[in-house]
């Protein structure tokens, strides 16, 4: 690989169990044709660092900064929800942002708030609503409803979140001709009053359930207040165990204010071997 040095520090950072390595990019390291590539070898689970994606923190130009954003695949998506709060905490501890701060993604500027752990981020990008979508998978027919929070999502209403086969059925949503040619996250959730839900993803790019997905747990938010089910603000129950917390302002079929809260967690920080990376 033509990187600019054989040891890169980096930060492993997670929202909810959804898990990056970070990488403060302001000084030009991995040459932009070669991340693809770098971020499927650090993210790989047993030869690399492990994660869900790769972020590289770079210098804004109408922002306090801007990032690249990297699926485990070697994809870039538009957004990533516990990407932009790990990645709005970081900057604050590197000191390349104030806690009131904002950066630039695929999806548009995003304003974060951070109070030491916890981020607040306001997401862009709420548009394209398809509700009650019939999505045919082996024989039988799932309900979905589709919408964008900077990334698409189908969101599927369950009686019983334990007994979905998550991977299985994410994966046939995901690549499914409705939703090609980008294809689509996929949310299983489970309505348990009209302040709390229960969500399972399958994400996009990952190609597997991740244990959080933060703009997934908004598109579940977003869903459950569309249908009748859900007041701002709404707390979002994660695989991993933590609670993501999703705030809106529901005007007729629009929402305004859109913003989603929790922990960004440091794990570690090291040095990348590059060489060694296979």
């Amino acid at each position: 690989m033509g990187l600019e040095t054989n040891r890169i520090p980096f930060y492993k950072m997670h929202g909810g169990g959804n898990d990056f390595v970070l990488v403060d990019h302001r000084r030009p390291l991995i040459p932009e044709d070669e991340q693809p590539r770098f971020a499927r070898r650090v993210c790989a689970r047993q030869v690399g660092v492990g994660a869900d994606g790769l972020i590289l923190l770079e210098p804004g130009i109408k922002a306090d900064f801007s990032w690249r954003f990297y699926n485990a695949d070697g994809s870039e998506p538009e957004m990533c929800g516990n990407g932009g709060r790990c990645a709005a905490r970081l900057a604050v501890m590197l000191g390349i942002a104030s806690p009131r701060l904002s950066f630039e993604t695929l999806a548009g500027i995003i304003k974060a708030e951070v109070k030491d752990r916890n981020v607040r981020l306001e997401l862009t990008g709420i548009e394209d609503f398809r509700l009650y979508q019939e999505i045919p998978i082996n024989g039988k027919t799932l309900t979905g409803h589709f919408l964008r929070v900077g990334v698409p999502h189908v969101v599927v209403p369950v009686q019983d979140l334990e007994q979905v086969p998550v991977t299985f059925w994410g994966k046939i949503v995901r690549f499914h001709p409705m939703f090609q040619p980008g294809g689509t996250n996929v949310n299983f959730i489970n309505f348990q009053g009209p302040q709390t839900l229960e969500v399972r993803t399958y994400e996009r790019g990952v190609e597997d359930e991740t244990l959080a997905c933060g703009t997934g747990a908004v598109a579940a938010a977003l869903i459950a207040a569309r249908m009748g089910y859900a007041v701002s603000p709404v707390s979002v129950n994660t695989r991993g165990g933590d609670v993501l917390t999703v705030y809106f302002k529901l005007q007729g079929e629009t929402f305004q204010e859109v913003s989603l809260e929790g922990e960004a967690l440091v794990v570690c920080q090291g040095e990348l071997w590059v060489d060694e990376l296979k």
